[in-house]
Order: C-alpha cells, then structure tokens, then sequence
C-alpha cells in the first residue's frame, strides 16, 4: 500500500449542482451516462469530448461552481457522495481551506497553508 495523508478542508463553495437529486438532474438533462461516464479516457484518446466533460461545460457556462455527484467506487453505497470543484481557491465562490491545526504538514513553497 502506497503512503497515505488523509486531510480535513474547510469548504464555502456555491452554486453547486446536486446530481443526486432526480428532479435537478431531469431540470438539467443529466443522464446517468453523463455521470458515469465508463469510457471518458478512450474517448479523449480519440479526440472527442465525453459526456461528463460536456456536461461540465455545460454547467460551468450556468455559473455552478461544482457539484455534488454519486460515488462510482467498486462497492460504494447510495449515500456515497464526491464533491467535484471545477476550480477552488481561499475566495468565495470557491473556497476550500486546508484545516492543520497542529501544523503537521509542510508548509507549500508560497509559505501560505
């Protein structure tokens, strides 16, 4: 097993887009495919645009920061859920804010945790 740091964010992030939600994803027209999207790698590899990164763009251009998308994960329940952000920072709309408390991780080259 390779080495593992398991860290804690602080996360202000909105508007973000709820696929779990039947009713928000039949407003947006996401598919099931769209989230899954088994073959996206091939698909790049073959010059396309696949359906998540469509769909992505798609929800970039309506002012979503990110969103809330079941888990994919060999044996993951329906409660199981990733946070996807398109792109984050320590601002709003996006702020994610690595928590250390007890300062256990090294400093990034900026000097700013």
């Amino acid at each position: 097993m390779q080495p593992v740091v398991l860290c804690a964010y602080e996360v202000d992030a909105e508007p973000v887009f709820d696929s779990m939600s039947p009713t928000r994803r039949m407003d947006e027209g996401v598919t099931d495919d769209a989230l899954r999207c088994p073959r996206w790698k091939e698909e790049m590899c073959q010059g396309n645009v696949p359906a998540s990164q469509a769909l992505a763009d798609r929800l970039i251009a309506g002012g979503y920061v990110g969103m809330h998308v079941p888990s994919f994960a060999p044996e993951a329940g329906a409660d199981d859920v990733n946070l996807v952000l398109w792109g984050w920072s320590d601002r709003r709309p996006s702020r994610v804010v690595l928590i250390d408390d007890e300062a256990r991780l090294p400093l990034p080259k900026t000097g700013k945790r």
